[in-house]
């Protein structure tokens, strides 16, 4: 099978329960019709250009030390900005501000700075500012350069290496933001406030020095100020920064560094727009933000921090801050524990989590044990499953040198942690319970509830496989599944309707596209009690098909496909589908989003014929240029697509399945907690943040399909 291609882009849907520009980052699995590859030259920006990656990857079979390359100073990210900063789409654009915001962090984190200013330019530029010491402006012995030049010219230059003592703990990519920003920019500008002098460098074109750092005044003040512009011929997608996007990101950094104030303001719009953040209670005032649209199930919420020593692989005395605050609410949501440390999301957990997760177990046993809530006739214990249920959780640590799996950064791998976090929550919580016992009362009844309830789901499947002698495995009816059992190379489509279910059976090919239909929309798991979501036939068909199960215990290394794909109609009804299926996998199987294994199809919404070939269009802007470019008279005829339905088998397979050709939308997940709050508000129970979402994003429609 030839290997799917992907350029980066965001998500940007009209529809109100689709908007999830701040959540979902989106790859295209770029492709064109043949027909459509007849056109006489890329007819449009939004027509992806059709190139045989295969021959471009093909190099020269002359190969000597000639054809070796040596990349000096900051080419190498210019050349390959993807490792630096994940892609060159609006992801990659706005992890610029968080690499020189994170450095003002730093400074935060050393105990030198109170106060981060960012703004948003009118030229489209950025601005951040903080009031630390101040980047070193004496020359560095090993680079013959200022402080300031070396560390925005230099790869793995900085005050966070080392034993220099200039950063105990730290953020950002190991020390390379400054120099990666400066690499990705057209011109980045310098100010320095720093003993008495105020200095000032200028780069351009990619990080080169226009002037080396020079004294331009006398200042009392002390800190930094960064100036940049993204540079159009990197991020060739879009240069526009999302003020939505860098303001939940801002606010993040605040709860987590409480008592830094951090100001933003957009010079954009007139009157300029303005957010400021500043949280005296920081993970505390967390929770409560993240809760807000839910009912408490006790009125405080728990907050314990400690500092412990370790000796690290030199026998170095080190010390690890945590931070953990949590909270019940009234609800079974289990997606609501969220980790950091030196304040990078860590989506994947690790170590921190682990300890989180032994503490929780511990004390919650023992304190139901002691005080009969589990009884002697009760054999198991409570499990994560049961605990998890309706609690939101903060665990922050801060570490002098972390050490993550991958290079996102995704998954905290130092041992050490586990032992330290499970030690300080494990002391906290045990006080607090017992200091607390209408509290602790109200949280077991709660967890005793979850606890029973999963028992019996346990031995209601044990029991039904027993009587009937069913194998809950077996694979629903309606699917049509492929005839490969390699699950990198299989595809789930899950099809809206029984008609284009027919079609798409009849387009697939079978040896690596299984199909699924579904009737009618399936439930809205967000606000759903999940004993009724379990009964639901669709949501059961679709974990039985994926493979893995669900929820807690879902595992994605059993999953059967590699890709699911959701494939609905270009209406209201299609997004309503679709959002809804997001959810589930949200919820159930995050890990799927996480992994990027869910896709959404993109079946074209026209189709013109003209001198026996037929030509597609994705969106109207696409179909206006094919007209224009094939010079068609004003109401020459086309077909509008409305549902799936209406396209024969081989139209389905040419235009939306065909692997060689199709385009189709991958979703992952760029920031969990910004996903969850927006599922929780315009999928869960309170009404309130859904009619505030439509006020804010009504003037945004053009096409309403009522």
């Amino acid at each position: 099978m030839k290997e799917d291609k992907f350029e980066k882009e965001e998500v940007k849907e009209e529809n109100s329960s689709e908007n999830e520009e701040e959540v979902f980052t989106i790859d295209e699995d770029a492709g064109f019709t043949d027909t459509e590859k007849n056109l006489d030259k890329r007819i449009s920006k939004d027509i992806i250009e059709v190139i045989d990656e295969k021959a471009l990857e093909k190099g020269s079979e002359n190969y000597t030390s000639e054809n070796l390359t040596v990349l000096d100073g900051l080419d190498a990210v210019r050349i390959r900005p993807g490792m630096y900063i994940g892609s060159t789409s609006s992801t990659g654009l706005h992890h610029l501000v968080w690499e020189i915001v994170d450095n003002g962090i730093d400074e935060a984190l050393a105990g030198f700075c109170d106060t981060i200013n960012v703004s948003i330019n009118r030229d489209g530029t950025i601005t951040v500012s903080d009031n630390g010491r101040g980047i070193p402006v004496d020359k560095v012995t090993k680079t013959g350069l200022s402080g300031v030049e070396t560390v925005f010219t230099v790869l793995h230059a900085g005050g966070k290496f080392g034993d220099n003592e200039g950063y105990k703990v730290s953020g950002g990519l190991h020390g390379v933001g400054a120099s990666v920003v400066n690499a990705l920019s057209s011109w980045l500008e310098v100010v320095v406030d720093k003993d008495g002098g105020e200095y000032f460098i200028r780069f351009e074109n990619g990080g080169h020095i226009v002037k080396h750092l020079e004294r331009v005044g006398n200042t009392t003040k002390h800190g930094t100020k960064v100036t940049f512009k993204p540079d159009p011929l990197i991020f060739t997608e879009t240069t526009e920064f999302n003020f939505e996007t860098i303001k939940n990101r801002l606010r993040q950094m605040a709860f987590l560094n409480k008592k830094v104030k951090i100001n933003l303001t957009d010079f954009r719009v007139d009157p300029a727009k303005e957010e400021s953040f500043y949280y005296e209670g920081g993970l505390k005032e967390y929770v409560h933000f993240l809760n807000k649209t839910s009912i408490p199930l006790v009125d405080d919420i728990f907050y314990c921090e400690g500092i412990q020593k370790f000796k690290d692989i030199n026998e170095k005395e080190e010390t690890i801050a945590v931070e953990v605050a949590m909270q019940y609410i009234d609800g079974d949501n289990t997606n609501n524990i969220y980790s950091f440390c030196n304040n990078v999301s860590t989506g994947n957990g690790g170590t921190h989590v682990e300890g989180f997760g032994l503490a929780m177990t511990r004390v919650l046993n023992n304190y139901a044990r002691d005080n009969n809530v589990l009884k002697k006739n009760d054999k198991e214990n409570f499990n994560s499953e049961d605990w998890k249920k309706g609690l939101t959780a903060i665990i922050s640590i801060k570490h002098p040198n972390p050490q993550y799996e991958g290079q996102t950064k995704g998954k905290l791998g130092n041992p050490e942690v586990k032992k330290i976090v499970s030690n300080v929550l494990g002391q906290a919580l045990g006080r607090y319970l017992e200091e607390n016992k209408n509290k602790a009362l109200l949280i077991m009844r709660k967890i005793y509830e979850a606890y029973e309830r999963r028992l019996k789901i346990e031995s209601y499947k044990k029991n039904l496989e027993k009587k009937n002698g069913l194998d809950l495995a077996t694979l629903p009816g309606k699917l049509a599944d492929c005839s490969s059992n390699n699950p990198e190379e299989c595809e789930l489509f899950i099809v809206e309707g029984n008609s284009a279910g027919g079609s798409a059976k009849l387009g697939r090919d079978p040896r690596i596209q299984a199909i699924l239909p579904l009737r009618g929309k399936i439930l809205n798991v967000q606000k759903a009690q999940e004993h009724k979501i379990m009964d639901n036939a669709e949501i059961g068909n679709m974990i039985t098909a994926i493979g893995g199960g669900y929820g807690e215990k879902f595992d994605v290394s059993k999953i059967r496909y590699h890709k699911i794909v959701i494939m609905t109609d270009a209406d209201v009804d299609g997004s309503h589908i679709r959002i809804l299926l997001l959810t589930f996998f949200n919820r159930f199987m995050r890990p799927l989003i996480e992994k990027g294994y869910v896709y959404i199809a993109q079946p074209p919404l026209y189709k013109v014929e003209y001198k026996g070939k037929a030509y597609y269009a994705y969106s109207d802007e696409q179909l206006n240029v094919i007209r224009k470019q094939l010079n068609l008279k004003s109401g020459y005829p086309f077909q509008r697509y409305k549902g799936l339905g209406e396209m024969d088998p081989d139209q389905l397979e040419e235009t939306t399945m065909n692997p060689e050709v199709r385009k189709m939308l991958r979703v992952t997940v760029d920031d969990a907690i910004t996903a969850d709050q927006i599922f929780n508000d315009l999928m869960g129970e309170d009404v309130a943040p859904r009619t505030e979402f439509i006020k804010d994003n009504a003037q945004f429609v053009k096409n309403l399909d009522i």
